[in-house]
């Protein structure tokens, strides 16, 4: 014979009724149970109910990428609100002069570096850049801009808008 347990979890009544609101909350007094019978398990995890992918998979780059190729003058990267997964790629050649490289966040009068690259050999040289993945917030009045220091430089800047300004998550394409 079955053995019957009471289980008293707001925690796992507010998730039901945030995933299942047909049940229309149990109301006050009404608890859930257990038991040690064996019944089939319903998965209550967002990604089970169809509504998300798995943020791994969410973030993913597809078609819809954006590549820019960074000059020695400044250049606007992304010139919306949102959320933005950022790749960087490169290398200089003949880099004998400072190359200070930047990402930013800019507001039209204010940067705020998010990603920075120097060196300097003093002689014709080869500099890897390391690769570098991040995410940045735009707010309104916000753009991601950057250029590179020296010309001879390669620099791939990768985007991919991965949520709108209010968090809803945009899916690869």
């Amino acid at each position: 014979m079955a053995q019957e347990f009471v289980i008293n979890s707001e925690a796992i009544e507010s998730k039901i009724n945030q995933l299942l609101p047909s049940q229309g909350g149990f109301g006050a007094g009404v608890d859930f149970s257990a038991s040690t019978m064996v019944i089939p398990i319903v998965d209550l995890t967002e990604t089970a109910s169809g509504s998300a992918l798995r943020q791994d998979l969410q973030t993913s780059l597809g078609f819809e990428v954006t590549n820019t190729l960074l000059t020695t003058s400044y250049q606007t990267i992304v010139p919306t609100t949102g959320y933005y997964r950022v790749n960087v790629y490169g290398n200089y050649l003949d880099a004998a002069t400072s190359n200070d490289t930047t990402i930013e966040i800019f507001d039209g009068t204010t940067a705020k570096i998010v990603w920075y690259f120097s060196g300097l050999s003093g002689s014709s040289s080869y500099f890897i850049v390391p690769n570098a993945e991040f995410v940045v917030f735009l707010s309104a009045g916000k753009l991601l801009r950057g250029r590179i220091g020296v010309s001879g430089g390669d620099i791939q800047v990768i985007t991919r808008q991965i949520a709108d300004i209010n968090g809803n998550l945009i899916n690869p394409t």
